[in-house]
């Protein structure tokens, strides 16, 4: 095979995988509301069932089921409306706003970490230093476990309130309205967001006023049941994408902007098997080569990476992103190496 020149691994990359940049809608569809399905029927089940065990089994598949369906989110903050209409709506819908995580919170959010401006800056909202501290990696894979708590204050104590108090309104938008790492990052937001998230918001305590009020005129117990089982499950769903946060990326910073390359060989894929797909799903275990290209829908990559790994020479700086495990990637993170 013909070695290219380093700066032209990035040129010869793009041309591999030049046409895997299409969103196929009918995957995209099908993916989704599939997923909605097993969700929801599993939640019903959890709060239905009196057998523990299977209580327990249908806890384990409901929390999977709503993380690879919340994981869509990502597809939707780098999605062209126009390239797939109504689906970040119908996902709103399904996911966003019975889990109290409207798109609002991401899109127009996470950009900033793939930003060669940011990344890796204190305007990064998914980035920390993390390399080589394990008690620091400890606290935040445990501050999954509040997620759903802070989600409730926010959306039912920060945000009411905060549409009669105009400076309550502005903090709550810069410091309570992305899903971010960094305590640091400050989102601003412009008078069209601003209206957005009002409609959300209104939408999302009107779903929560109308679910209780059902719930409750059948059994106050059916209703405390099914409170605590989104509880417990949008706490797994937190602490498993914390996790798989911490494997996606090296966190070896030293504060300033990176560029393309940089922020690819700071980044990392887990190709895997089937347990992958459980942690990372919907193109996740890709973290590095999304990074990388960042257009490919999540249903190309795999085709990307067989593609780049089949063509691109040894010395590609592609080949420096990969890593065996999760564990393997969580290791070398604590260590620092």
């Amino acid at each position: 095979m013909q070695t290219l020149a380093p700066v032209r691994y990035s040129e010869h990359a793009l041309r591999l995988v030049r046409d895997l940049h299409t969103p196929n809608r009918r995957t995209y569809w099908t993916d989704l509301m599939s997923t909605a399905l097993v969700a929801w029927s599993s939640f019903v089940l959890v709060v239905t069932l009196e057998s523990w065990l299977w209580r327990i089994v249908s806890t384990i598949v409901c929390a999977f089921a709503f993380y690879r369906g919340l994981c869509f989110l990502h597809e939707i903050s780098h999605l062209r409306k126009a390239a797939l209409r109504g689906f970040e709506l119908c996902w709103n819908l399904v996911f966003g706003v019975p889990m109290l995580l409207p798109s609002f919170m991401y899109v127009g959010v996470h950009q900033h970490h793939h930003n060669t401006a940011t990344y890796g800056t204190d305007d990064d909202p998914e980035y920390l230093p993390f390399e080589g501290k394990p008690l620091m990696i400890t606290i935040f894979v445990l501050q999954g476990l509040l997620l759903p708590a802070l989600l409730l204050v926010r959306s039912f104590v920060f945000a009411p309130l905060s549409f009669v108090f105009p400076p309550l309104r502005r903090w709550v938008g810069a410091h309570a309205s992305a899903l971010s790492l960094n305590v640091k990052y400050r989102r601003q937001i412009p008078g069209a967001t601003n209206s957005l998230m009002l409609r959300w918001e209104l939408m999302t305590l009107a779903f929560w006023a109308l679910a209780a009020s059902v719930l409750t005129s059948v059994s106050s117990g059916l209703a405390l049941r099914a409170f605590i089982a989104w509880y417990v499950v949008t706490a797994v769903v937190a602490v498993v994408n914390t996790i798989r946060t911490l494997g996606a990326h090296r966190y070896s910073t030293d504060g300033n902007p990176r560029d393309r390359e940089a922020q690819l060989i700071d980044s990392i894929d887990t190709p895997g098997a089937v347990w992958t797909e459980l942690w990372a799903p919907v193109g996740l275990r890709y973290h590095a080569l999304h990074h990388y290209f960042p257009g490919i829908p999540y249903h190309n990559l795999g085709a990307a990476h067989r593609k780049l790994v089949g063509n691109l020479p040894k010395p590609a700086p592609y080949y420096q992103t990969l890593s065996r495990s999760l564990g393997h990637s969580l290791g070398r993170l604590c260590r620092g190496k």
